[in-house]
């Protein structure tokens, strides 16, 4: 089907996700140790430079997202349908798709760098999403808008079970999730490489109910990395860290709530191909 062959490979693209958390993990271990050495010898706010805050990163997040969503509805626009009902994907899709995970890995790496990698990441990852966003409406219609609420309903879910306390990111919380958010990673690459050679494994792809609750069991990791997130962002702010890390910060909150939107389209595409 084309929805999944398409959907395969945009997965692909969210090999960056796992790569991000525990990098982030890492560099937040290296920072926040700058950030206590900093307070032991009492360096003072003016040498060090203005730290991040929360609300900074909340307004690049905003940003870029914007810029997703304005990319996504150019890349919305260059799918079509012939004469003989058959979908048009634009030729660039896949380029555009290869040239978004080499920007993330890029942006990942060398985080310094991500004032300038994110916003591109953001156009290219827009056009891609818009592209195949367009061939789901076109086969089920009105699931982007069920899919777009969906992930705004479980974002703001998942805020409140944070700030609340309901959910608390512990080590092993985080080693969890981050482990589980690889082996999707596994799981998304061995059945793109069996495909290649003609065998279909992806039984995730089928509306069974075996497809739709391995869906559903990935909707909630990828919901669970917005905790992390969450978290990172927290945990940051607290340790004063320099303030242009909150491009890389919101980098990754839309890396993982372009990724929970995908799972949400695939997951009500499962449930509209039952009927």
């Amino acid at each position: 089907m084309r929805c999944g062959l398409l959907l395969l490979f945009a997965c692909l693209l969210f090999a960056a996700r796992p790569c991000a958390a525990e990098r982030i993990r890492l560099d937040q271990l290296d920072l926040s140790s700058v950030a206590s050495a900093w307070n032991s010898l009492g360096v003072n706010r003016s040498i060090r430079g203005r730290p991040l805050t929360i609300n900074g990163t909340v307004h690049i997040t905003a940003l870029l997202l914007g810029i997703v969503f304005v990319s996504a509805y150019v890349g919305w626009r260059f799918v079509s349908v012939d004469p003989f009902g058959g979908i048009q994907v634009p030729g660039w899709l896949f380029p555009a798709l290869i040239g978004a995970l080499i920007v993330a890995f890029v942006t990942i790496f060398r985080p310094q760098t991500a004032h300038i990698t994110a916003p591109i990441y953001a156009v290219l990852e827009g056009l891609v999403l818009g592209a195949i966003s367009h061939v789901f409406e076109l086969e089920y219609d009105g699931i982007v808008l069920q899919a777009i609420v969906a992930t705004m309903g479980v974002s703001a879910t998942m805020l409140v079970l944070y700030r609340s306390g309901r959910i608390r990111v512990t080590p092993r919380f985080m080693k969890g999730v981050i482990g589980a958010t690889f082996g999707i990673l596994i799981v998304y690459v061995f059945g793109w490489i069996a495909s290649a050679f003609g065998a279909d494994i992806r039984f995730w792809d089928e509306p069974s109910p075996l497809g739709i609750l391995v869906t559903l069991g990935i909707v909630v990791i990828a919901a669970l990395n917005l905790v992390l997130d969450f978290h990172f962002i927290e945990q940051a702010a607290a340790d004063e860290i320099p303030r242009q890390w909150e491009w890389y910060f919101a980098f990754g909150v839309v890396i993982t709530l372009v990724w929970l939107y995908i799972e949400l389209l695939r997951l009500l595409s499962l449930f509209a191909g039952r009927d």
